[in-house]
């Protein structure tokens, strides 16, 4: 064997065989509808900064707590960031129902979530800048706790959330000690300027909401933070 023969396969087993890119499953067609029904053709979902998950699993607490709140599934809601190495991720604060706010690997969650998972895509790509807002934020808030206390007062009259309170309470925060999961998600999106500071109102937004771009509320109703610039839910599955 010769000298560049040689050196030629002993570089190969340093690096190894390329790796796999991930795989981020499949789309059915979207569609305003939880029904889970297949609506064909489904399509490789591309994810990209900006996405959002909407979450629904059969646990029977959390579906008491949102019939409580006046709302319903889904419950829970992600944000697609781009990660330091590169790699997407995903933001959640409550992630696997825990009081913190995490930031875990896209496809790892999206293949390891026990329930139900919608996709709202982008309709045009966030800017190199409204990305690296995300990313910065996600990674400042990663390991902060999650807003039991403010969850808890979801359920009462005293929250933000109301037919005429909405329209002063609940506006954007920032960053701020403790989140819920569609708080995170807003607060994300308007510090970098893909959803309207002026009118969106992270704490008083639930992610029912924000799969169907409507909602009880009056105030929320008239400002629907995704509908303009997001398409509709589209239904994820494992790809055959």
């Amino acid at each position: 064997m010769g000298t560049s023969t040689t050196l030629l396969c002993a570089a190969f087993l340093m690096v190894g065989e390329p790796s796999q890119p991930p795989c981020f499953g499949c789309l059915n067609q979207p569609a305003y509808s939880i029904d889970k029904k297949p609506r064909l053709p489904m399509t490789l979902y591309d994810p990209q900064p900006g996405d959002v998950l909407l979450y629904s699993d059969a646990n029977i607490f959390w579906g008491l707590m949102y019939a409580i709140a006046f709302t319903s599934a889904p419950g829970h809601t992600g944000l697609v960031v781009r990660q330091d190495d590169g790699s997407l991720g995903v933001l959640e604060a409550g992630y696997n129902d825990k009081p913190w706010v995490r930031v875990v690997p896209l496809a790892e969650r999206l293949h390891q979530y026990p329930g139900t998972i919608w996709v709202r895509q982008r309709k045009t790509p966030l800017t190199e800048e409204q990305s690296r807002i995300i990313s910065c934020f996600a990674a400042e808030i990663d390991g902060r706790r999650y807003g039991v206390i403010r969850l808890i007062l979801q359920m009462t009259p005293i929250r933000n959330r109301g037919p005429l309170r909405t329209c002063w309470l609940g506006k954007p925060a920032g960053l701020r000690s403790t989140y819920i999961c569609s708080e995170a998600t807003m607060e994300a999106l308007v510090l970098a300027g893909a959803i309207d500071g002026a009118t969106a109102r992270p704490s008083a937004t639930y992610p029912r909401d924000l799969f169907f771009d409507r909602a009880a509320n009056l105030y929320v109703n008239r400002h629907r933070p995704l509908e303009a610039d997001w398409h509709m839910p589209a239904l994820w599955r494992r790809c055959p």
